[in-house]
């Protein structure tokens, strides 16, 4: 596969506040998050912007309900997940701990297709005691696996919903873990690794290929259901993709790959010769 270039991938939305995160509605909009607490939903287009909520803090990973009725944001300043209406747009507090725990660095939330709901907390930079939380609906929550993950980042459920992969970026690579039949956590390992990256968000697309966006280098890795590495896209420049952290499919034919760079003030879309994979939010519209 030779890489996607650079003049390849086009600004989709421009005048964001270093996103770290982003996600897409089934209605096409496409959302996240700035460095100051700021919510965006941007039109399909990515034309408008409209900064819809705030949480004061400084917003991470972000998901949609599996309804569709709300949006999960996680918080690194608040540490906690809040809760955002999605007809009203009030914020609620969902969660600053479970188990007992409080949560350190909430950094990436998943739904499944019930409506649980995964956050990833990186624990603490440069030491190794990452976990991944699991809530129902009402903010009921327990730690799910208590790891030690090194950094636990962004995280992907595969197409059956039988593994949870958990990006660890000091690993640097991506853990998965099984999930039992009762929803408890099972076998642990490693996916995959690649040195001298920081790999942060993950995505996978219809044919189970998994994309991982790397902090560093500014590059966009390809890895097949056999664990074949290849580089989707690099810009050594940094200014197209720049320090991209999440990733989601969305858009025409569910073929555009929307990049979030923490390092500049956009978001980036990439063509993509496959679809992507529906997340628990966009099967419920099916």
């Amino acid at each position: 596969m030779m890489p996607i270039t650079i003049d390849q991938i086009s600004i989709f939305a421009d005048g964001l506040d270093h996103p770290e995160c982003v996600a897409v509605h089934p209605d096409g909009s496409v959302w996240a998050g700035g460095e100051a607490g700021q919510v965006y939903k941007i039109t399909e287009n990515g034309k408008t912007i409209t900064e819809v909520a705030n949480t004061g803090g400084f917003v991470l990973g972000i998901a949609f309900s599996a309804d569709c009725t709300w949006l999960a944001i996680c918080d690194l300043k608040n540490k906690c997940v809040w809760k955002l209406d999605l007809t009203s747009y009030k914020l609620e507090m969902f969660a600053t701990s479970a188990g007992g725990v409080n949560m350190n660095i909430p950094n990436y939330a998943v739904f499944d297709k019930t409506g649980k709901l995964y956050v990833s907390d990186s624990g603490a930079f440069r030491q190794v005691n990452g976990k991944i939380f699991c809530f129902d609906e009402n903010g009921n929550g327990s730690i799910w696996h208590k790891g030690p993950f090194n950094f636990a980042n962004g995280m992907a459920l595969s197409k059956d919903e039988k593994y949870l992969y958990v990006v660890c970026t000091w690993l640097p690579g991506v853990e998965r873990i099984k999930i039992n039949n009762d929803g408890t956590a099972g076998e642990r390992e490693v996916f995959v690794v690649i040195p001298e990256t920081c790999p942060d968000g993950i995505a996978f697309d219809d044919e189970e290929n998994l994309y991982i966006s790397c902090y560093a280098p500014n590059r966009i890795y390809k890895v097949s259901k056999q664990k074949e590495i290849s580089i989707l896209t690099d810009d050594w420049e940094a200014h197209t993709l720049s320090n991209p952290t999440n990733i989601a499919f969305g858009g025409k034919d569910f073929k555009q790959l929307h990049t979030a760079n923490l390092g500049r003030w956009h978001l980036s879309r990439i063509e993509m010769d496959t679809k992507g994979l529906p997340l628990a939010c966009h099967k419920s519209k099916q």
